[in-house]
Parts: C-alpha cells; sequence; structure tokens
C-alpha cells in the first residue's frame, strides 16, 4: 500500500506567519490535487508546548538562527512558532484536511525537536506514525510539505532508513534556506540515500 505523508502545512510556515517559508502557500494547491491519487494520506502537525526549549525566546540572550547544544544535539533556534492550540499551528485554511486518515502530531516534548514525523531529533521516542502506517501495510510513502531542508528531509530519511520506497515531489515542498542551496542540498542527498525526487 501507498501512503501520502503531508508534512507541517501550518499557518506559522506560510507568507505572514511566525516562522514563515518563503512561497511555502506555493504547495497547498498541488498537495491538495496529489491528494487525490491517493487512498490513505497522514498528516504531521507540528504542535509544540509554549516555552519549547527549540525557541530562541527560551533562551536568554538567544536570537533566532543560533545553534546551540541541547542536550547533546545541535539545536538550530526558532521563532516561537506552532505553539500548541494557536492559530499558528492550525493547518492553512485552504488545504483539504477532509483527506487526511489521521494526524501525528511531533514536537510535543518541551526538551527536544521533531523534525521528522517518524521521531524527535535524537531517536528517543518515536511519534507513531511508523505503527501506524505497519498497520495499513504501506510499503511507498510519497513526501510533500514544509520545510524541504528540515522536516520534510528529516521524515524522508527516516522513511528510506525504516525501509520504505520514498519520494519526494518537488513542486509540493518549499524549504527555509537558512543557507542558501539547503533545499537543494537536501533534495539531492536525499536522492543519494534512495529517495525518488519527481
Amino acid at each position: 500500500m501507498t501512503a501520502l505523508i503531508v508534512v507541517d502545512v501550518q499557518n506559522d510556515f506560510l507568507p505572514g506567519g511566525a516562522l514563515a517559508v518563503p512561497d511555502g502557500d506555493a504547495v497547498i494547491n498541488p498537495i491538495n490535487e496529489l491528494m487525490k491519487g491517493f487512498d490513505f494520506v497522514v498528516a504531521t502537525q507540528d504542535w509544540h508546548p509554549v516555552h519549547h526549549s527549540s525557541f530562541a525566546s527560551t533562551h536568554t540572550g538567544s536570537s533566532p538562527g543560533e545553534v546551540i547544544d541541547l542536550n547533546g544535539l545541535n539545536q538550530v533556534l526558532w521563532p516561537d512558532h506552532c505553539v500548541q492550540g494557536s492559530a499558528g499551528a492550525s493547518f492553512a485554511s485552504a488545504l483539504n484536511v477532509e483527506r487526511f486518515a489521521a494526524i501525528v502530531r511531533k514536537g510535543v516534548d518541551a526538551a527536544v525537536d521533531s523534525y521528522s514525523g517518524f521521531f524527535d531529533n535524537g531517536k528517543r521516542h518515536d511519534t507513531g506514525l511508523h505503527g501506524l502506517l505497519q498497520s495499513k501495510g504501506v510499503t511507498e510513502v510519497h513526501v510533500v510539505g514544509l520545510a524541504t531542508d528540515y522536516c520534510v528531509n528529516f521524515t524522508a530519511r527516516d522513511a528510506l532508513a525504516l525501509g520504505y520506497t520514498t519520494i519526494v515531489h518537488r513542486a509540493c515542498v518549499r524549504g527555509v534556506d537558512l543557507d542558501r542551496g539547503d533545499s537543494h542540498r537536501a533534495l539531492r542527498d536525499l536522492a543519494g540515500l534512495g529517495a525518488e525526487i519527481r
């Protein structure tokens, strides 16, 4: 069985949001069209508690974009975003959420970030996504959403590592690109790991 994983198409990642991905809203219509071809669609949702440790505001004197050591992991510090229950954490209003068979929330542990839809960044806890896909007999996943160089990248990497045939749809992803070319490098590296980039 094949599944579509829609990664973090949430208001805070869209233009005007707290952590806006450039041109992030351009993925919505292509994703809506793509969903029509899948019987099983799963969405991931960044769902941070207030004062999450990935927020620059949690670390006195720090600014978004800085990288710190967080419990042994490199952590980019971000603006406060996708706080549980906030409007910014909601899915984009134009996204066809009625097609979602399930929603997997991530980043819920204040002590560790979770770019991947499968695990936190330390791979200490899983989100339940792998078990859900296994319960449906999924062997192939298509990954779309935001952002190419972070949550899409890590979700696709983990899918590959877990043995899924993994396809990323270029028209349905956009990146943060803190460093110029990050998104291009992410797709190139995914292809090198065995993902198909369409």
